[in-house]
């Protein structure tokens, strides 16, 4: 795979580093010379801005043509929309601009982890720090609400927790404004499980799916588990047609039954059924708690919560200066804990250094090669020929060892069948050619997953007799997040379970 080319500078921001990846682009982290203050530059391949197969047809019936003219202007949106917001709990978007390669929009850089990450690592958030995180997310689309805009893909990859226990809402990537002149129905966009009935049915669509998406999210802290569970299909179905059971009964603590009658309100399958604003689906929550509201989650909470994400779970070496968590986006997370005597935070630096050169399988290949070399040089030596490029090989070893290093070691990790992974990586696999099934297999998992957009992906991703390898890599790169591509890739037999 190509190495990652890092822009210098995409309009007047310079390029201080890689902080994230989206479904539709990488998430730069950048300078603003004129205001001397850092900022994060969400990109959009603006190969994915126009669909070349205007005859088809997508699953909320628009041509192909139409879909790709409102993704374009979707993203446009999003600066005009969430640019006029100015409220604590939403972050700042302050550009939007255009160069050869990318459509961005600068936004404000925002320390933190979302709140993916502490649901991940297995955060038992009281009744406290749950109604204060929704106090505060829905306090936020009030105001935006009013403002006419909605967010339409909440979830917790999308809330930021600072550390001073405030969240921050972020990423209006499909937010819409309500006008006369945009009446048309989109795409279906969102993240399975999250996506209210009206979406899946073809209904009439406003500020009322964020509500259906933040009772998800309300469920999910109250139970420690998603309502809707499943493939793509199975979550669709359920999310149409049954009610999840109470969430006090879906804990296995049984806690907080008075929280009940309004999760079910919030999802309610009609949107005349659920509660009609933020603010009143907001008053309800406080009515139950019925005690003062912190306005920020407590300390003791993010305090254990970084110390889960860092802490090194046995010996092992370290690598100089690694890496802190993840901020504003996360790069790397998962529930699964590092293999036995490796820290999270050193295997998490070496993730990122091979990344630069194949991209997001890195997790996947670090984390199986760790698994049976347990001191930093073996675990480097088998990872280099997933490196296609000698010159990149070294780069990638004196990065995290601090020193050449040019051979090698054998002892990488293999799947079931016996092929090395690196091996698989590189494109040095017998039969390394697409297969018509592959392609089939992997645009309707793809689908599953980012909805109708995974077909102009995989379309892409499969151009010009592209390799096995390379498909597969360039399809992840469109998956938000390291759990994801290492679940669809696990689904699309590219690598071993």
């Amino acid at each position: 795979m190509a190495t990652l080319k890092v822009p210098e500078r995409l309009g007047k921001y310079p390029i201080t580093g890689v902080v994230g990846r989206g479904a539709m682009g990488i998430v730069f982290k950048g300078f603003d010379p004129v205001i001397k203050r850092p900022v994060a530059i969400k990109t959009i391949r603006k190969e994915l801005l126009e669909d070349d197969d205007p005859g088809h047809v997508n699953a909320s019936g628009v041509s192909g043509q139409y879909a790709a003219d409102t993704m374009s202007s979707r993203f446009q949106r999003e600066a005009q929309a969430a640019g006029a917001l100015n409220h604590p709990g939403i972050v700042s978007v302050y550009e939007y601009g255009e160069d050869a390669h990318y459509a961005f929009i600068a936004m404000e850089f925002v320390e933190g982890n979302n709140l993916r990450d502490y649901i991940t690592n297995g955060t038992n958030f009281d009744e406290q720090d749950t109604v204060s995180i929704m106090a505060q997310l829905l306090d936020a689309l009030h105001y935006a609400h009013n403002a006419t805009v909605w967010h339409r893909d909440i979830k917790p990859a999308n809330i930021i927790v600072m550390s001073n226990g405030r969240i921050k809402l972020t990423d209006f990537g499909i937010a819409r404004l309500e006008s006369a002149d945009r009446t048309r129905t989109n795409v279906i966009m969102g993240t399975p499980g999250y996506i209210a009935p009206e979406l899946y049915l073809g209904g009439q669509v406003d500020h009322r799916l964020d509500i259906f998406a933040a009772g998800v999210l309300f469920y999910q802290l109250l139970a420690r588990k998603s309502p809707f569970r499943g493939g793509p299909e199975a979550i669709m179905h359920d999310v149409c047609y049954h009610d999840p059971e109470p969430a006090s009964k879906a804990d296995p603590q049984h806690r907080w039954p008075q929280y009940d009658p309004i999760v079910a309100r919030a999802l309610a399958k009609s949107p005349a059924d659920r509660f009609q604003s933020a603010s009143e689906f907001r008053s309800a929550i406080l009515d139950a708690y019925a005690q003062p509201v912190a306005n920020t989650i407590s300390e003791a909470t993010i305090v254990t919560a970084r110390t889960r994400a860092v802490t090194p779970d046995g010996g092992g070496s370290a690598i100089a200066n690694a890496p802190s968590l993840p901020k504003t986006y996360s790069v790397s997370s998962s529930s699964a804990p590092p293999p036995t005597g490796w820290s999270g935070v050193v295997l998490s630096g070496v993730e990122m250094e091979i990344a630069k050169y194949v991209g997001p399988v890195a997790k996947v290949l670090v984390r199986r090669a760790a698994r049976e070399h347990k001191d930093l040089e073996s675990l480097v030596g088998a990872l280099m020929p997933a490196i296609d490029d000698l010159k990149e090989r070294a780069a990638f070893a004196k990065a995290v060892l601090g020193k050449p290093m040019t051979t090698p070691m054998r002892g990488a990790p293999r799947g079931s069948d016996g092929t090395s992974l690196t091996a698989i990586t590189s494109g040095t696999r017998p039969g390394d050619a697409l297969t018509p099934a592959e392609l089939e297999r992997a645009t309707k998992l793809l689908i599953g997953y980012i909805g109708p957009i995974g077909k102009v992906v995989a379309k892409r991703a499969a151009a010009d007799g592209v390799s096995r390898r390379d498909f597969f890599a360039k399809v992840a790169d469109a998956l938000d997040s390291d759990v994801t591509r290492e679940r669809f890739m696990r689904e699309a037999g590219f690598v071993e379970a």
